[in-house]
């Protein structure tokens, strides 16, 4: 029964973890929170890994489990840590600076969102999950998930409408 257990366990991180890694790193914004993300998650759901093969659909728990996990985690968290991306040193045709500011601007905006409606628009429009599979990932209703993306969404237009502070020190 062990040996089972384990082979099934095996398989299926073998199987979603890089499913399971971008979830958590839409949600944790770094590379690193997201690897111990998914790997906490993991070591909670061993012990009780037959629940998890007896569940409809084994992935959406784990993934309920991770996104409870991280909205936990955000809590309890004392402070926050913002990760940045480098701009590349390589151009092209592409407006590679307008991408790059409107990635941050997007990720400064879903990092200033309660976790709730951080993670109900992860979810939706990163996972690409429809609002039923979304509600059970995050234990709420279908209605409540709808709010808390409409309300998400709201904020972060209203955040991208407002005019930028300028950038400080002078230019000589």
């Amino acid at each position: 029964m062990l040996v089972e257990a384990e082979t099934g366990f095996a398989g299926f991180v073998r199987e979603h973890t890089q499913a399971l890694l971008r979830t958590a790193f839409l949600l944790t914004g770094d590379g690193a929170n997201a690897e111990e993300l998914v790997q906490d998650t993991l070591v909670q759901l061993y012990p009780k890994w037959g629940r998890v093969e007896a569940a409809d659909v084994p992935l959406a728990y784990v993934r309920r489990c991770l996104t409870n996990r991280y909205i936990n985690h955000q809590r309890r968290a004392a402070r926050r840590e913002y990760a940045y991306e480098d701009v590349p040193e390589r151009l092209d045709d592409r407006d590679l600076f307008g991408q790059l500011a409107d990635r941050d601007e997007i990720w400064a905006g879903l990092r200033d969102l309660p976790d709730r409606q951080r993670a109900a628009l992860v979810l939706r429009f990163f996972e690409d999950l429809n609002d039923v599979d979304s509600a059970a990932a995050l234990g709420c209703r279908v209605g409540t998930v709808r709010s808390l993306i409409s309300r998400g969404l709201a904020t972060l237009r209203e955040q991208m409408t407002q005019p930028q502070p300028p950038a400080t020190g002078s230019m000589r």
